[in-house]
């Protein structure tokens, strides 16, 4: 354990964070940037006494359970959290979890492609990023607690009004069997994941579909390269499907575009102007 530098990480970890950010009212007389000490280990649920003692360099080795604590209370990136772990002798084990971490650049990335639908997904195909036309095209996540943002719940649990599964794709029963099997690859990579394995209970409880892909133990999906959207405003939306992989969060870009100059181009452009309004869609017209 180097106390000495485990200390000046925490302290300037602190004070790159403003109250704002972690919900805190600013209040007045701060005489430093950043949190407080009292503020840090209230969010870690720690004693001031022992946060105060490790910023001193004289607290003894702090376990997994503060150090992880710590991370989420100074919203530690992936790479900051395992260098605390390796400052306090404890070096990180196998993520305990699949990461929600979007990296900037794939936020900024999601901005700069304004004439097409893409989002970033978690292992267990939670919608964790999105853009404004993917939010058009699908639907307005942010209007959502973050569990019903999980695309399998949403195929596989949510009730089905006629011809509106999973927002009236054509290529539903593929997504389905190809979600069974990457989640299935999933849950090996993490084993002792109370998020893995509380999604395939809850999914093998709630649906016999997944209930038969589930036991099938296949692991590997061919890719849907096209599919259509059924949008209860502009019609049926036909895109092509990218998905870029990124590794190192165990995440993917999906990326929805459409053919140009047909109509489901036309579609996408009048979804980026109308965004998540409610329309008539007798008023929608295109032109022949």
């Amino acid at each position: 354990m180097d106390r000495q530098e485990l200390a000046a990480f925490l302290r300037s970890r602190r004070e790159r964070i403003s109250p704002a950010e972690v919900g805190l009212p600013r209040g007045p007389r701060r005489r430093t940037p950043g949190l407080r000490r009292e503020e840090v280990a209230q969010l870690a649920f720690i004693s001031t006494e022992y946060y105060t003692r490790l910023e001193q360099a004289r607290g003894p080795r702090p376990s997994r359970e503060v150090l992880g604590g710590l991370a989420r209370a100074l919203r530690l990136s992936d790479a900051e959290r395992g260098h605390l772990h390796h400052l306090a002798g404890a070096p990180p084990g196998p993520p305990s979890g699949p990461s929600r971490e979007v990296r900037q650049s794939l936020l900024d990335l999601l901005r700069r492609l304004p004439q097409a639908a893409a989002f970033v997904t978690s292992a267990t195909f939670e919608v964790l990023a999105w853009n404004d036309l993917a939010a058009a095209l699908m639907e307005d996540f942010s209007a959502l607690p973050p569990r019903d943002r999980n695309l399998m719940r949403r195929a596989f649990l949510t009730p089905r009004p006629a011809g509106s599964r999973l927002y009236g794709v054509s290529d539903v029963d593929a997504f389905a069997r190809h979600s069974a099997q990457r989640l299935r690859a999933t849950a090996g990579r993490y084993p002792d994941s109370p998020e893995v394995t509380g999604l395939v209970a809850e999914l093998l409880a709630g649906s016999e579909e997944f209930r038969r892909l589930w036991e099938l133990h296949d692991v590997s999906a061919e890719p849907t390269l096209v599919k259509t959207f059924r949008h209860p405003v502009v019609g049926p939306v036909t895109v092509d499907c990218d998905a870029l992989d990124i590794t190192d969060r165990d995440q993917q870009v999906v990326i929805y575009t459409a053919t140009p100059g047909s109509r489901s181009e036309e579609a996408l452009r009048l979804l980026s102007v109308i965004g998540t309004q409610r329309m008539d869609p007798q008023q929608v017209d295109f032109p022949a």
